[in-house]
C-alpha cells in the first residue's frame, strides 16, 4: 500500500525539539488542515498529545500508533506497523503525520510527501530525511516562497521515483 506524509521542516531538515515544533506558522497549519482534512492519518501517541487538547484531530480517521495498552476516544489504536498498515488499507487516503519515529517507521511505504520548507534553523533534536539528498525522491511541485512574521516558507511535494528494471 502506498502512503503519503506531511511534515514541516527547517532549513537543516529539523522537525522538532522536545516533542513539539519550535516554530509554527499559521499558513502551515492551514495547509495541513487542507491536505489532511477528511482523510485518515497515522500519528504517534506522543505527537497526538501535542495536539490541541491532546485529542485526535477532528474530521479525520486517526490511527494512533502506541506500545501502550490504551483506548483513545475518537481514534483507532494500533500497536505495530502491520496493524497500522492494515488499518490504513481500509481507508481511502492515509497520511503519516509524525512524530519522528513514526515517520521513520513508515518511510519505506511512503510514495508522496508534502513538505513545508521553513527557511529558519531553530534548535532541533529530531530530523526528517533530507529528500533533496535522497536519490529516489524528487521534488515534483514547489510553490513560491512566501513570508509570515518575517519567516520565509514554501510548500513542496516530493514523490518517490519508481525503480525501473534494467
Amino acid at each position: 500500500m502506498a502512503l503519503e506524509a506531511i511534515v514541516a521542516v527547517y532549513a537543516d531538515w529539523g522537525i522538532g525539539l522536545k516533542g513539539t515544533q519550535p516554530v509554527v506558522l499559521k499558513a502551515d497549519r492551514k495547509h495541513f488542515r487542507e491536505v489532511t482534512g477528511g482523510d485518515a492519518v497515522i500519528v504517534g501517541r506522543r505527537t497526538m498529545e501535542d495536539f490541541p487538547g491532546g485529542k485526535p484531530l477532528k474530521g479525520r480517521h486517526n490511527i494512533v500508533v502506541t506500545r501502550q495498552p490504551l483506548a483513545i476516544e475518537g481514534a483507532q489504536v494500533v500497536h505495530s506497523t502491520e496493524e497500522a498498515l492494515d488499518a490504513a488499507a481500509e481507508q481511502g487516503r492515509c497520511l503519516v503525520i509524525g512524530g519522528a519515529s513514526v515517520y521513520e517507521q513508515f518511510f519505506p511505504w511512503l510514495e508522496k510527501i508534502h513538505i513545508t520548507k521553513i527557511d529558519l534553523t531553530p534548535e532541533s533534536d529530531r530530523w526528517f530525511p533530507d529528500l533533496d539528498a535522497e536519490a529516489d525522491w524528487v521534488c515534483t511541485q514547489q510553490g513560491p516562497w512566501q513570508e509570515e512574521g518575517g519567516i520565509r516558507y514554501c510548500f513542496c511535494t516530493y514523490e518517490r521515483q519508481k525503480k525501473t528494471a534494467e
